[in-house]
């Protein structure tokens, strides 16, 4: 992210020749069987084999596997907005081409439900504290991300793995979201097809993969000394309650959340350094966006970094959240805000005076980051992480 890398390219998950689009950011060179066993890999869809392989990186980065840990209080939250999607595509069209026999896989249902990867995962390390799956669209890992808080903040548990995984760069996917006009149609040139804030933007790049985070109550990570990035200092949860796609053109609920989390963190406008924007690329979410950062951050708003990682990663629906968390996370910890690549040309719509981080990296010292995800039902989330003194 920080070299301002984007992932676009041509889809290779299957030939994309007539569709609209016909690229996306998938993950590359990735083959489940280098992280689990080939004959268990065979009974999970792509979404959770992505979940399985990232939690495990951040349980072994996080030492969970030590002794003293109580796993009754260790619990699993999980977050996939469509889940099996290619599981569902290939055990219904395998039907259809049939005589109308009703032969199914025995694993069609368990690989597709989106709250299979929480199971999988809980069940691989013993966890057995709370255990769920949040959907509510692109905002599902942020609030994933944020009831793994309340249940900590509760007493209701210690630690939660926490995340998202998203694997929809599959014939329904890029489909349904060329029938809605969602995403870009820049065939020509894919690594510029995300463009946030630029006036040519034509809608968003479709992502997948995966993101998980340990969050774990402060006093417990220091006693058994856990290598600590950040600090979640607070979250918030609104809903636009206006349209099933499009958000409120005066970004109604936008302003809500960020002021509620803001609120929740016990901090002003003032001590927000960076805000990792929702950003899709899309002509009217990324304008509604701004407008409700400068109604919520006033002249704080010229102070502070914007970017869009979505630029690069593009938009990993479920997952989202997840992604953008460990990016404002790793921004606060090493001062540095990723930039929102493939601005060409500015839009009216939007202030230029206001520091988008536009095609480079920018190093400043980030002592707190608010990131944004908003969701088709006008879901929006926020959450702020903050240094660790």
């Amino acid at each position: 992210m920080c070299n301002g890398v984007s992932g676009a390219d041509t889809i290779t998950l299957f030939d994309p020749e007539k569709f609209k689009t016909r690229f996306a950011c998938e993950v590359k060179n990735f083959n489940p069987e280098d992280f689990i066993d080939k004959k268990e890999a065979r009974k999970l869809d792509r979404f959770s084999q992505f979940a399985i392989v990232t939690a495990k990186q951040a349980i072994e980065d996080a030492n969970l596997m030590q002794d003293g840990i109580n796993k009754d209080r260790v619990g699993v939250i999980w977050a996939s907005g469509i889940g099996g999607i290619g599981t569902f595509y290939q055990e219904m069209n395998n039907f259809f081409q049939g005589d109308g026999t009703p032969r199914f896989n025995p694993f069609f249902i368990p690989k597709m439900i989106s709250d299979i990867a929480a199971g999988h995962i809980s069940m691989a390390y013993g966890f057995r504290g709370p255990n769920y799956c949040t959907v509510s669209a692109c905002a599902s890992s942020s609030h994933a991300l944020i009831d793994a808080s309340h249940f900590i903040r509760l007493g209701k548990a210690d630690i939660i793995v926490c995340g998202g995984s998203e694997a929809a760069v599959t014939i329904p996917g890029v489909g349904g979201f060329n029938a809605m006009k969602a995403l870009s149609e820049r065939n020509d040139s894919p690594q510029t097809a995300s463009r946030p804030f630029d006036k040519g933007r034509d809608g968003f790049v479709l992502g997948e993969g995966a993101g998980a985070i340990v969050l774990e109550e402060y006093e417990h990570a220091v006693k058994r000394g856990a290598k600590i990035y950040a600090e979640l200092a607070g979250s918030a949860c609104s809903a636009d309650a206006y349209h099933i796609t499009a958000p409120h053109p005066e970004g109604a609920g936008v302003i809500l959340v960020m002021s509620a989390a803001l609120e929740d963190s016990n901090l002003q406008p003032n001590d927000i350094d960076y805000i990792n924007v929702h950003g899709t690329s899309t002509p009217l979410g990324d304008i509604a966006e701004v407008t409700a950062i400068q109604k919520v951050f006033a002249e704080q708003a010229y102070n502070l970094n914007i970017s869009s990682t979505k630029s690069m990663t593009g938009h990993l629906l479920g997952a989202a959240g997840a992604i953008e968390a460990i990016a404002s996370i790793l921004a606060v910890q090493n001062n540095i805000v990723p930039p929102t690549i493939n601005h060409f040309e500015d839009d009216e719509n939007l202030d230029a005076k206001l520091n988008f981080t536009f095609n480079q990296a920018q190093s400043r010292t980030i002592n707190a980051a608010l990131s944004n995800t908003f969701g088709f039902g006008g879901h929006n989330a926020s959450v702020i992480f903050k240094k660790i003194n």
